[in-house]
């Protein structure tokens, strides 16, 4: 079997709509290859968060629009998942910090990892400078648009755990803004999927 130094996971789940932006991950890995020299699996990986076998994933990524009920097998796998070294990016498919996905999610982290966990990062974090240079989490179209909350979110929010971040949580709906072609990228002024970058390189302990 191939080797490799990342591999993208999406996390499934029973409650919600856990299959969104199904172009974003090869968009993302394809960004991977073109920036950096880590060996990159070209399949996206679909792993329940039931399954044990997510606890062996370097990066996962879950989303959706609906409500958010982790089952008891989710919940103990998510929690010892985050807690044992992992990174896990969550992305508000509705911008909207007032959303069913966000007061679910942001319910079901209070429950594991207790009710002020989740705190807004500064837009000096690394998480902005390990790779591409960012002054803050980049806008999206989406938000730019108006819909959601008709807020562009200056901010980022995560879980640390020893001073390193394991649950990047966003309401911009990176992972609509990042869902196309990868050969449309030809056509942006600026590549909008450099921050997939960061955020999996920080992930990866750069």
């Amino acid at each position: 079997m191939a080797h490799y130094d990342f591999y993208f996971t999406r996390l499934t789940y029973e409650s919600g709509d856990w299959d969104v932006d199904i172009r974003m991950p090869s968009n993302v890995l394809n960004s991977l290859v073109e920036y950096t020299t880590l060996r990159v699996d070209p399949a996206e990986r679909m792993v329940a968060l039931s399954d044990p076998k997510m606890l062996e994933a370097p990066f996962c990524y879950l989303a959706g629009h609906k409500l958010v009920q982790f089952t008891p097998s989710e919940r103990r796998n998510f929690e010892r998942y985050v807690k044992g070294g992992g990174f896990v990016f969550v992305d508000d498919c509705n911008h909207d910090i007032d959303g069913l996905f966000a007061k679910s999610f942001e319910a079901e982290l209070a429950r594991m990892f207790g009710p002020k966990a989740l705190k807004k990062i500064p837009n000096t974090h690394p998480l902005y400078s390990c790779f591409f240079k960012f002054d803050g989490p980049p806008n999206t179209a989406v938000e730019l648009n108006g819909w959601g909350d008709d807020l562009v979110h200056e901010y980022l929010r995560a879980i640390e755990i020893d001073g390193r971040v394991r649950v990047l949580y966003s309401n911009k709906d990176y992972g609509c803004e990042w869902d196309y072609d990868f050969r449309n990228k030809r056509w942006l002024a600026v590549d909008n999927t450099r921050f997939a970058v960061n955020i999996i390189q920080y992930a990866l302990g750069a």
